[in-house]
């Protein structure tokens, strides 16, 4: 039972919280900050607000009234979902006036349309939801990510999430043909047509997309649907250096071309790690003795026959020409769901072993094997014993680079270091034409990264955007943007 509130209505807050309760009802404001703190708080803990309250709408009109009721009070919204984000986007700062919007209560799946191949949800699904109802109508909603199990529509919309198949079917954005979406003032643009041409003026839906919550909060989307593979063929392949993996890369692309629908590049440290922290995860080679690994995955429309002919000439063509060291294919779809687990569970494995400092940084495929072998260097130059876990979807050129604690230090020392470490990696990455965030988003934690990195014009353009569609800075103020 959530604690009872004492309405003052001589405050505007007083006026707010009551606004609130009069459109959720008592149970849905949560004002005590006990029963708060799982809202305030980021996936890593690294990150803890405050807030006025955290409230629960269930459709679209009651995120209206929400919003338009803190524009009117001029008080912060903080959109969140499932709250797995990295960069503590959903987090609210720490002066307590912000309400936090959760939608977990928005999870119905509105439509399915089999003959346009689109399915519209609100922004409260989580992830395997959508993938689950897009399977059972026999079709496939193909973003994949490790946090799939909590994570919410609207947040994998509002980072334009990108996961392990973008390089068959795109990013979120790629994946999405309308958007419902609660502007600053409250007012609702209905945009969920399930077009795949409408040249009649700006862009808003990929405006909106990527842009975390400042802009818009998400509330329903249309996303394209995609024909069930016939036949899908997965595995862990050895490989003794990072430049074998790039050329690794350009055999794969050439034989399977758009089948290959995943090539997630792993350090044996990660690995190894993981293997570590959970005992139960066997590696499908007798112990992890190469440097590094890919998880490659095939989907074929023909036949499981054609998939594993095909699957098989490339892999043989890539051990002769000394690309690849050991090969272990899935023999089972039980077998190609633990290679996948032991891919997914590195980030879990990461949090156990401490707070690392995350890098999600994007760069030419090309300039991969140079940054990693150099940055590497520079790091044990400048930090000692600072340990490397380095994976990522390398057929888009996403690495999450990842640096640790050396293994005789603390969290805390490490990010003392944080700003001249990060500062390293992020300086080699625009050296190499790169970005410093290549699917997670800005958040708080890397507003001033974006300050100092990205084109002063492009960064113009989008504060006038922001003043232009939330001129209070009602919504999600301190992400993506620094307040100025």
């Amino acid at each position: 039972m959530h604690k009872r509130i004492v309405v003052d209505h001589t405050t505007e807050q007083s006026r707010l919280l009551r606004a609130l309760i009069d459109t959720l009802g008592q149970a849905y404001v949560i004002t005590d900050e006990a029963e708060q703190s799982k809202y305030l708080t980021d996936w890593r803990g690294l990150w803890r607000g405050k807030a006025l309250a955290v409230v629960f709408p269930a459709t679209t009109g009651e995120v209206a009234s929400i919003v338009a009721a803190c524009h009117q009070a001029r008080t912060p919204v903080v959109p969140q979902g499932g709250n797995t984000g990295q960069v503590a986007g959903a987090t609210a700062d720490t002066d307590g006036r912000a309400v936090v919007l959760v939608t977990t209560r928005m999870r119905r799946i509105r439509d399915i349309d089999i003959s346009n191949a689109t399915i519209t949800v609100e922004a409260g699904c989580i992830l395997q939801e959508v993938q689950d109802a897009a399977r059972a109508a026999g079709m496939l909603f193909p973003l994949s990510l490790g946090a799939e199990g909590s994570c919410t529509i609207g947040g994998n919309l509002a980072t334009n999430a990108g996961g392990t198949q973008v390089l068959r079917y795109g990013n979120a954005r790629e994946l999405t043909l309308g958007l419902e979406v609660v502007l600053a003032d409250g007012r609702i643009w209905h945009g969920l047509q399930g077009l795949r041409k409408d040249n009649t003026g700006y862009d808003l839906r990929n405006l909106i997309i990527g842009s975390e919550g400042t802009l818009g909060i998400i509330t329903a989307a249309t996303l394209r649907l995609f024909a069930l593979p016939k036949a899908q063929c997965t595995a862990f392949v050895a490989i003794a250096s990072i430049h074998k993996a790039g050329a690794f890369l350009s055999r794969c692309r050439r034989g399977f071309d758009s089948t290959l629908t995943g090539f997630e590049l792993m350090s044996g440290a990660c690995l190894q790690l993981v293997t570590n922290t959970y005992p139960q995860q066997k590696p499908p080679f007798p112990a992890w003795e190469s440097p590094w690994y890919v998880l490659l995955e095939l989907s074929d429309s023909e036949s499981e026959a054609h998939a594993r002919e095909r699957f098989e000439a490339v892999l043989s063509e890539a051990l002769e020409a000394g690309e690849a060291d050991d090969v272990a294919i899935a023999q089972n779809l039980s077998h190609s769901k633990a290679m996948w687990h032991l891919r997914e569970s590195i980030t879990l494995a990461l949090a156990v072993d401490g707070k690392c400092i995350k890098h999600d940084i994007s760069l030419p495929v090309s300039a991969i094997p140079d940054f990693v072998e150099r940055t590497d260097a520079l790091l044990q130059q400048n930090f000692p014993g600072v340990r490397n876990f380095t994976f990522g979807h390398l057929g888009d050129g996403n690495l999450h680079y990842n640096v640790a604690r050396p293994l005789s230090g603390t969290d805390a020392v490490l990010h003392s270091h944080a700003s001249q470490l990060s500062a390293l990696v992020n300086d080699k990455v625009c050296e190499l034409n790169g970005s410093i965030s290549a699917e997670q988003g800005i958040g708080r934690q890397r507003t001033g990264e974006l300050a100092r990195y990205k084109d002063p014009i492009a960064l113009g353009v989008m504060r006038a955007v922001k003043k232009a569609l939330d001129p209070t800075s009602t919504l999600n103020p301190g992400v993506l943007l620094v307040e100025e």
